[in-house]
């Protein structure tokens, strides 16, 4: 059975982007591609974009060095049961639940640990199982070494914008979400092998100024309803392409929700969103 020799699993998301929580603090499950597979599973299995394993910086084998500055470190896997360096809306819902079941201390402000560093999260409402969270998601970087990329929208290639965000995105402007398409496969990227290790592929659309709607495939899961590192790749093409100017706010809105952006004086960038604790399971106890 998939719940075999696991301890309670919590199912969260944050602007319907859903996780499946592992508790595994001090690092001694064996957490296998198949099994996050399963476990993410929306027919056989819980159903998720992703999982979260909550494990101590300090057990986390290449990263010990960041346990100074984040007791946990977010293990996130994508649904397909490949590794990604990070999530943005997994950081939120993972930040709650470490509140929510006492592994820190209520405190307002503090780091988690992630393979694309560590990320603060700040509390700016908090409920038993729902809140706002606002995290630093660092500087982004526009990488230069694939050159000019495109992406195929309606059969055309469209000049896309390469965003690292400690994930790989590649951002198109569109005149309407519905130009993505179904999105049942990865878009068309060019020049072909930019993204070895695949890419997050956003599709944005302008609402009013400093306000813009987008769709995602995002690499080893398919359409997702939303994207945290996504959006802020959309925000920060979309302001570099306005000239805006740092401390200007952004607006991105997914099938989802809601998401806020602000760009530091420093060029860090800050995402505001809900996150949520939906439930608890647990095995039957004839499994």
């Amino acid at each position: 059975m998939i719940l075999d020799g696991l301890p309670t699993l919590t199912k969260g998301h944050g602007t319907e982007n859903d996780f499946v929580i592992v508790p595994d603090p001090d690092g001694a499950l064996e957490i296998t591609a198949g099994r996050v597979a399963g476990l993410c599973d929306r027919r056989a299995g819980i159903g998720a974009d992703g999982l979260l394993r909550v494990v101590r910086t300090a057990k986390m084998p290449g990263y010990e060095d960041q346990a100074g500055e984040a007791e946990f470190f977010m293990d996130y896997r994508n649904a397909d049961g490949s590794v990604a360096e990070m999530c943005g809306n997994g950081v939120r819902v993972f930040a709650l639940y470490l509140k929510a079941r006492g592994y820190v201390e209520d405190a307002a402000r503090f780091g988690v640990a992630t393979r694309g560093g560590v990320k603060y999260v700040t509390f700016t409402t908090t409920g038993a199982l729902t809140a706002d969270v606002t995290v630093d998601m660092g500087v982004p970087v526009f990488p230069t070494s694939r050159g000019d990329l495109t992406v195929e929208v309606k059969g055309e290639h469209k000049p896309a914008v390469d965003v690292d965000m400690g994930n790989p995105h590649a951002v198109v402007f569109v005149d309407s979400t519905d130009d993505a398409g179904p999105l049942y496969e990865q878009p068309g990227i060019a020049p072909p092998g930019s993204y070895p290790d695949g890419v997050n592929v956003e599709f944005a659309a302008d609402v009013a100024p400093r306000h813009l709607a987008m769709r995602v495939y995002e690499r080893g899961v398919g359409e997702t309803r939303s994207c945290g590192t996504g959006a802020c790749a959309v925000m920060i093409a979309a302001a570099r392409r306005d000239g805006a100017a740092p401390g200007t706010g952004y607006t991105v809105d997914v099938p989802g929700g809601r998401l806020r952006f602000v760009e530091r004086a420093d060029g860090r960038l800050e995402m505001t969103g809900p996150a949520e604790l939906l439930f608890d399971l647990t095995a039957p106890e004839d499994a």
